[in-house]
Formats: C-alpha cells, structure tokens, sequence
C-alpha cells in the first residue's frame, strides 16, 4: 500500500461520496483483488457512517498514511455534501477487531436499509456488523420468490433471509442457528420492519444435532444453505457441507429449490454442483445468483457462489 495506492483509494471514495448511495452498499472491495496494494481494504457505507475495515496489518508508515489520507477526506467538500458524520476504521487483523473513531461516536445501535428493509447493525462490539453487504441480490431474490413458501434458513445469523421472505409473504420461515444472541437480533430485526413473528420460527440449536427439530417443522419449499467456512468446534465447510446436502431430499417439498451458498475465495462453484450431484441427485442445478456490482472480483469463482438448485 504506498502512496500512489493510497492516492487512488481517495480518489475512489471522493468520487463515490458526490453522490453517495440512498441505502447502505460498499463504497469499495478491495477483497476482489482488482487494485494492487489494496486488497486487505474493504469501505461501506452505513448511511451516514463510513466504516473502514483492514483485515492485514499495514507497515506503520502505511497505517500512518492511510489514516491521515482518511482525515483529508473528512475536511474535504465531497465529504461535508455526503451528509455523512461519522468514519471508522476497523482493524479486523487484530483480536476483538477494534474499532477507530476518526470522526464522530460510536453508536450504541445503529439501523440501515436495504432495499426497502431495515437491519439493526452491531458497530464496535464484534467483526461483523450484523449484515453481509455481498448477499444483497441473494435476500432480493429470496424476496422475490418467497410467496406463501415455507422456508427453512439456516445458519440464519441475523436472519437477514428471513426479513427478505416474510416481506416477499412466505408462509412460514424456521431460522436455525447455534447462536442465540444473533437469533434475538434477528427477532428484533423481524419487528423493525413490523413483521408477522407467529409466522417465524427461531431455534437456538446446532445444525447437526438437530435433524429432528428441522424436520418436524417441514416439509420445506426453500432451504437456504449460508455457513461459515469454518465453525470453531461446530461447522468446516469441505468436512460438513456433504452432511447438510444429502439430508435435503427428506427435508424438502416434491417441487422445493434450495439456495446454497459458499463464500470462500478458494473454493469454487463446482464444490457445490458436484456435491449436489452425489448427495441429492434428485436436484438440479439451475444457475448461480449474480453478485452485486459493487463487489468485483479478478476471479468469477473468488467471491461469493450463491446457487439455486430446484428438485424434479
């Protein structure tokens, strides 16, 4: 990262910042590895908020740079006719993921929209923020297709995907994560946008321990397959993702579709195709969800692989 990079990461956020978007997106994904030298750089923005986020340790000149380019943009007039208020940057290489304030304070709780719909975000208090900006056209298309299904979310995290099917009027969505606290972020993001919760379902439970909990709630005309790539103790993608796909056929309707998804840059779409194709033969590939546009990568398999699958 030296100083013509960094140059052209400010160039990159002045730019973005005449007309900053009207919802939340990334301003810029260096994750894609499309600008050289930046690539440990991600910048959202939070509608208001600018987070940045390094997930490498910089050189201290670099870090010294970097953040001094970051307070220029502060005082520049793009920034003053943004609206925005408030810039951080996240050091995601370090424990905890601490969180800088170069202007403006932390706030306790902090909502955003997508599309329409409001999400409840975390700032400061864990490595995520709440939402996962890379699966937006992944819950417009659960929205989209989610009318008078029943759909099965799991890993569900904040139930992002469940705040997309009620609001496309799904019949009923079970959200299954080990992860309780997310699940009641998830319930209050449900009431945020004034959902239904009699038609949503929330179990605290680990996946593979759980078969019979998940089954009595089916059958299923959506599943929806968004793991981490690895679950300390839990979940390791290419151990477990096999377990998850050959107990889909008992799970889902005569004419259900499944949206499976990766998103590690070193494991590729056919992981899944093939997966399928000997785990639940009896569903079919149809296509792969395109990413947003904000999200370029060098390599179509290096980011996220959103897949829909359907069965007959």
């Amino acid at each position: 990262m030296n100083a013509t990079q960094i140059t052209l990461l400010r160039q990159h956020l002045t730019n973005t910042l005449i007309t900053p978007p009207s919802e939340t997106r990334r301003l810029f994904h260096g994750r894609g590895r499309c600008w050289e030298g930046l690539e440990h750089i991600t910048v959202d923005w939070l509608q208001g908020i600018v987070l940045v986020c390094l997930f490498r340790e910089p050189p201290d000149d670099q870090l010294k740079a970097l953040q001094a380019m970051l307070q220029q943009l502060i005082e520049s007039d793009e920034w003053q006719g943004s609206g925005a208020h408030s810039l951080f940057l996240q050091q995601r290489y370090l424990p905890d993921s601490p969180i800088q304030c170069l202007v403006g304070e932390l706030p306790e709780e902090w909502i955003i929209e997508e599309d329409g719909l409001r999400y409840l975000l975390d700032l400061g208090r864990k490595q995520n923020t709440g939402l996962f900006l890379d699966m937006r056209l992944g819950r417009r298309w659960v929205r989209d297709n989610a009318k008078d299904q029943r759909v099965l979310n799991l890993f569900a995290y904040t139930c992002g995907f469940s705040i997309a099917a009620l609001a496309g009027d799904a019949e009923h969505v079970v959200n299954l994560d080990m992860a309780k606290a997310a699940l009641a972020r998830g319930r209050e993001n449900h009431r945020l946008n004034e959902h239904d919760l009699s038609k949503v379902s929330f179990l605290g439970h680990e996946l593979f321990k759980s078969w019979g909990k998940v089954k009595r709630h089916g059958p299923y005309d959506l599943i929806i397959i968004d793991p981490p790539s690895f679950q300390k103790g839990s979940f390791a993608l290419t151990r477990d993702y096999q377990k998850i796909l050959r107990r889909l056929p008992e799970l889902l309707s005569p004419e259900g579709s499944v949206l499976a998804c990766v998103n590690d840059p070193d494991i590729d779409s056919d992981f899944l195709i093939k997966g399928m194709a000997s785990e639940a033969p009896e569903l079919h590939f149809e296509r792969r969800l395109d990413n947003p546009p904000e999200f370029p990568d060098v390599s179509p398999e290096g980011g996220l692989k959103v897949l829909l699958f359907r069965r007959g």
